[in-house]
């Protein structure tokens, strides 16, 4: 359902385009693809090579880069912008705060706050959410529904747990973090000790530590230490379904994608971007900006701005051509096994 009305003035006032081409009355309800778009959307153009669907688009704006060449059909406009994906995120937010508002501070009545914990005025508590003992939360915190949050652990300025998100006991957030619907920071390690053939839990005493602006996605687990901390730099973005085992340290800028596996006592460095499904060995070193292709799984230390990819990892043009190579087997076998006839053959 389409709930907000833009005009052009205010696009434009959000984009800020360095020109616009062509002009349209319509008043823009909706956002789409350039080839899903219908007469009232905004729409845009940011890889490159869906270029020829700006000429056939029906969007009513559409943010191009700013070299494009086209010209807008009648009753369109186009906003030329050095990043229309960033454009069009400036147009999402300014819908973001509209449509999903920040709630009220206050503390909801079913909620469950300890006398000692450290809440500012400003802070929101949501339904059924529990803060325990020893808790501090920075100001304009939000806590969401049936979240948790356990003792002694610290909040950032402006952090948010959505609902059923856990922050586990003495764990630290930095400040602006987000942490999505039922991801766990601070469970145990998986930490085991084999004695007469009986597995023995390993204590785990450690803490995990976040630094700003981390976003943590849903459903994603990140192991306190077994001593000293489990760390993840500022700025790192972390998706959906990944795991994130006792002692690692992440740095800063890292991005990792969905179903992401980092085993435990291994260091990532700076701006490290790892594939859906990539899986990284325990106690090993990736390089700062270092790329990790899908479903890669890394069994040795990488050094900086390595790009690998496959199991196990190699250097991803390597890669490549491994895979065309073994594309070929099935006829290099045939072939062999012809000459091989042909050598053992009677004469």
């Amino acid at each position: 359902m389409r709930r907000f009305n833009l005009n052009l003035e205010k696009i434009s006032d959000l984009v800020k385009p360095v020109e616009v081409r062509g002009g349209t009355n319509a008043v823009v309800k909706g956002i789409s693809s350039l080839g899903e778009a219908e007469d009232g959307d905004l729409s845009f153009l940011a890889n490159r090579k869906y270029g020829r669907e700006v000429a056939t688009s029906k969007a009513s704006v559409i943010i191009v880069p700013d070299d494009f060449a086209g010209e807008p059909g009648t009753d369109q406009a186009f906003f030329l912008h050095p990043q229309p994906s960033f454009a069009l995120d400036k147009v999402c937010a300014y819908l973001e705060r509209r449509l999903s508002p920040s709630p009220e501070p206050g503390i909801h009545s079913t909620a469950i706050v300890h006398p000692s914990a450290e809440v500012p005025k400003d802070v929101h508590i949501g339904p059924m959410a529990v803060v325990e003992e020893g808790v501090k939360l920075g100001s304009r915190c939000v806590i969401g529904p049936q979240a948790f949050i356990g003792h002694h652990a610290h909040l950032g300025e402006e952090s948010e747990l959505k609902a059923r998100a856990m922050v586990m006991d003495h764990s630290r957030i930095g400040h602006n973090c987000v942490l999505h619907p039922g991801c766990v920071v601070g469970s145990d390690g998986f930490g085991y000790e084999t004695v007469e053939g009986e597995h023995l839990r390993s204590p785990q005493i450690g803490i995990v530590a976040l630094e700003d602006h981390v976003d943590i996605g849903s459903n994603t687990t990140i192991d306190r230490a077994r001593f000293s901390e489990t760390r993840i730099g500022a700025g790192t973005k972390i998706d959906n379904l990944v795991q994130i085992a006792h002692n690692v340290r992440i740095g800063k800028g890292c991005f990792l994608a969905a179903q992401v596996g980092i085993a435990g006592s291994s260091t990532l460095g700076d701006y490290v971007f790892l594939g859906g499904r990539a899986g990284v060995s325990g106690h090993l070193k990736v390089g700062d900006h270092s790329r990790i292709g899908g479903s890669t799984i890394v069994y040795q230390n990488l050094p900086a701005k390595s790009f690998v990819y496959g199991d196990p990892a190699m250097p991803y043009f390597q890669a490549q051509k491994f895979n065309v190579l073994r594309s070929r087997l099935p006829d290099l076998f045939r072939r062999v096994a012809a000459i091989e006839k042909t050598l053992t053959s009677d004469p």
